[in-house]
């Protein structure tokens, strides 16, 4: 501590992201990045943009991006916001949608990212459990009485599951006087996108990102799709913040992505194949599995300390993610999906860790 510090930091608890160690021969299984390399085409418009261009700014409204996502799922360029990774676009929805006089809500089994951000900017916040299938119910939403907002992500992480659309869908109609934050960054593997309810329900918001489903985590895209008021509170935030989130290089490359649809479409494909390999892999070594949506599973092996096998899958040069809170997701293990090679690896060092 300092005695120059402001009064907030005092009280902050940062969030702490995955490990990104440099230990050679290590299978990363612990961040949910996609395992295969971006698209052909990303790759050749980042290289093609490096060059005398680069002293100049980029373009502060990323126009080019912001219509490759409106074209990508059918929205008017108006509706579609961008920046720094989903978390700055998280950020600046938390300051500039979220923060009111009732408290908001999210799950108690969430990203914890989000009761960083309510912390940073004095949002008062109420946790509403999970129900005892780590599921979450619209209807204990409901119950958690008057709100300033609600947020929470589908598919959910730590856990994979997802909420179908129609539920989403009923939880806006009840919830019309704050802001429902749809945060989306899994669910291209399997949840349905609330993108299409956009339309017909002005206090929705839902964030993207391109790190996932795109391999594009170290060009740092996110978005938000929503309709034309949300989307200028956002903008105002972010023009009082940093004005220009995003560089040529990160413009580019997501352009391509966007439109490489082919690549998706593939790459999804794959991913989705090989959790399903993993989880039942899992199941048949005795591990409780959650259902994912996602490009990530929620197991824990019944009568295994969770945190030890994270310990003994690291000595076998595995890296997975362990949440000591809350205590009830304690004994669970998160795992990324990786590739056939690093399921091959993971499966290999349980067997000899179980045995």
């Amino acid at each position: 501590m300092s005695r120059f510090w402001s009064e907030v930091v005092h009280g902050l608890t940062p969030y702490v992201p995955g490990e990104q160690p440099r230990i050679e021969g290590l299978v990363k299984l612990n961040t949910n990045e996609c395992p295969y390399p971006p698209s052909e085409s990303a790759q050749q418009a980042i290289a093609a943009a490096v060059g005398e261009s680069l002293r100049l700014y980029p373009d502060p409204e990323a126009r080019a991006l912001k219509e490759a996502i409106a074209r990508h799922h059918g929205v008017p360029v108006e509706q579609v916001f961008v920046g720094n990774g989903s978390d700055e676009v998280l950020a600046h929805a938390f300051h500039a949608l979220l923060r009111h006089e009732s408290p908001l809500l999210y799950p108690d089994v969430s990203y914890s990212f989000y009761p960083v951000y309510a912390r940073l900017y004095g949002i008062a916040a109420r946790e509403v459990a999970l129900a005892e299938d780590f599921s979450l119910r619209v209807d204990d939403l409901l119950a958690a009485g008057p709100n300033g907002g609600i947020i929470f992500p589908n598919p959910n992480a730590p856990t994979g599951m997802a909420m179908p659309r129609a539920e989403v869908e009923r939880l806006l109609r009840a919830n019309t006087g704050s802001v429902v934050v749809v945060d989306e960054a899994y669910a291209e593997y399997g949840a349905e996108s609330a993108i299409p309810l956009v339309a017909q329900h002005e206090q929705l918001l839902v964030v993207r990102t391109l790190s996932k489903s795109h391999a594009l985590a170290g060009l740092r895209v996110g978005y938000a799709i929503g309709q034309a008021p949300l989307i200028e509170a956002l903008t105002r935030v972010k023009d009082s913040f940093n004005s220009y989130p995003l560089d040529r290089l990160a413009i580019a490359g997501s352009v391509a992505a966007l439109d490489d649809t082919a690549w998706l479409a593939r790459t999804l494909e794959r991913v989705v194949a090989t959790r399903e390999r993993m989880s039942e892999a899992l199941r048949a070594r005795g591990a409780v599995v959650l259902p994912s949506a996602a490009n990530f599973i929620f197991a824990n092996f019944p009568g295994r300390d969770a945190a030890e096998l994270l310990t003994l899958l690291r000595g076998h040069k595995v890296l997975v993610r362990h949440f000591k809170r809350p205590a009830r997701i304690a004994p669970f293990l998160r795992i990324s999906v990786g590739t056939e090679a690093d399921t091959d690896s993971l499966l290999a060092a349980l067997d000899a860790i179980l045995a």
